[in-house]
């Protein structure tokens, strides 16, 4: 808990230590009647963010048959931090990337504990970006670079800059990067670069940051996570324990058809969505920025996963996770089995 609570930075309910202990210790109390979800940062997390402003989860779990739902919301930064506030009990759902979802799926194995995802969230191509102009490709990296990501080691970006070091050096080269990067979340990251006043001088993340980033004078793209995966892959996973999601069936359909209602909406009004995200998360970025951003044919919004398998195979290739996954469907509960994915 100590490491955790620094890194809340939005929610109501973590408004002081004592309300975050007492959500940690009485998770399955509180899931009688409420559900506590934690996002982190970015476009990627839209659906989430228009569930949030819309009250989309506690219109499907009154219609579901759990009248009075409590839904409360919190964000932080990190794959990390976001599997500390699931495995605490602190929250019910955790949004994050693959990796850090993987990796916790593989740790909680054969238990009550188990974790696994309940659907996507979104699929969100993630940019390097570097104001050095000597950097070309990740083989330009040298001492004097500092890559900010997330998560060091952890976050989906992190672990996607080693699966670019494998396809380019081989296996045994993943980790070859891991020591030009430091964790930082993505809107400090974002002012650092571009301010160019920081030993920050690169940046592995994801709209609306990339965007702003590459309009700035003297930053350029170094490597787009499509090119890594082959083509769309998720970025962004929602997932739980199998001991909630077993114990609160309604609540889970309720938050999983929620999403999915939030996803129409921001396929049918763009403008609307942009507003939202915007309202939320008290952003700067002008709105017709995110309309073009949602606008991109890269970015997308659905409940089924895209190419998660892959990552899987990586991470158990090179020893982070032991346990491997026979495909998708390991990954994700019976909830999503339905979905054509990947």
């Amino acid at each position: 808990m100590k490491r955790l609570l620094p890194r809340f930075l939005t929610g109501a309910f973590v408004a002081s230590l004592g309300c975050l202990l007492a959500l940690a210790a009485s998770p399955a109390r509180a899931a009688d009647n409420e559900v506590k979800l934690v996002r982190q940062f970015g476009i990627h997390y839209l659906p989430l963010i228009v569930m949030e402003s819309e009250k989309l989860v506690e219109k499907h779990a009154k219609a579901n048959g759990v009248p009075d739902l409590k839904v409360e919301w919190a964000t932080i930064s990190g794959g990390a931090s976001v599997n500390d506030a699931l495995l605490s009990g602190a929250v019910n759902f955790s949004a994050g990337g693959v990796g850090p979802l993987i990796v916790l799926w593989d740790k909680s194995a054969g238990g009550k504990g188990d974790v696994k995802a309940v659907a996507a969230v979104s699929d969100v191509p993630m940019t390097l970006t570097t104001r050095n102009p000597a950097i070309k490709g990740i083989e330009d990296f040298t001492e004097k670079d500092r890559i900010a990501l997330p998560a060091v080691k952890t976050s989906m970006q992190a672990v996607t800059l080693q699966m670019a070091a494998a396809k380019k050096w081989g296996i045994e080269s993943y980790e070859r990067l891991d020591k030009f990067t430091v964790a930082m979340r993505h809107p400090d990251a974002a002012a650092a670069l571009m301010s160019g006043r920081s030993e920050i001088n690169s940046h592995f993340t994801a709209a609306p940051y990339d965007f702003a980033e590459l309009r700035t004078p003297g930053i350029h793209e170094v490597l787009d996570s499509y090119d890594v995966y082959g083509g769309p892959a998720t970025l962004i996973a929602l997932y739980a324990t199998k001991n909630y999601v077993e114990g609160n069936p309604k609540i889970v359909r309720s938050v999983v058809d929620a999403m999915g209602e939030a996803m129409d909406m921001i396929a049918k009004d763009k403008p609307r969505a942009a507003r939202i995200y915007l309202d939320i998360t008290k952003e700067k970025t002008p709105v017709e920025d995110i309309v073009a951003m949602l606008n991109n044919p890269k970015i997308g919004f659905h409940l089924r996963p895209s190419a998660t398998f892959p990552v899987a195979e990586f991470l158990n290739s090179t020893g982070r996770v032991k346990n491997k996954a026979a495909s998708w469907k390991d990954l994700f509960f019976p909830i999503a089995h339905d979905l054509k994915g990947s």
